[in-house]
């Protein structure tokens, strides 16, 4: 991937606050602040801000075998945009 490059894969979000999947929703469009760990308040993404993605799913097969899919972390952080005049 290169600086600038856009990626997307939906979200997949439930009926209730704690299974909303994506900052748009959890905010209410940016009408709701959403208090980080570190006592901040975020409406959006912001430079300098560092987004951390990891997932994983258990089930457990009718044979009683659990299946795991998941992915390690990706980690990343938000640079300003290099604009040129």
């Amino acid at each position: 991937m290169n600086a600038g490059d856009m990626l997307g894969s939906g979200t997949i979000s439930g009926p209730e606050p704690d299974s909303l999947a994506c900052m748009l929703e959890i905010t209410e469009r940016g009408s709701k602040p959403l208090k980080t760990s570190g006592g901040n308040s975020r409406v959006w993404i912001e430079d300098g801000d560092v987004v951390d993605m990891y997932a994983r799913v258990e089930r457990k097969e009718d044979d009683g075998q659990i299946a795991n899919v998941g992915f390690g972390s990706c980690s990343g952080l938000v640079r300003p945009a290099n604009v040129s005049e």
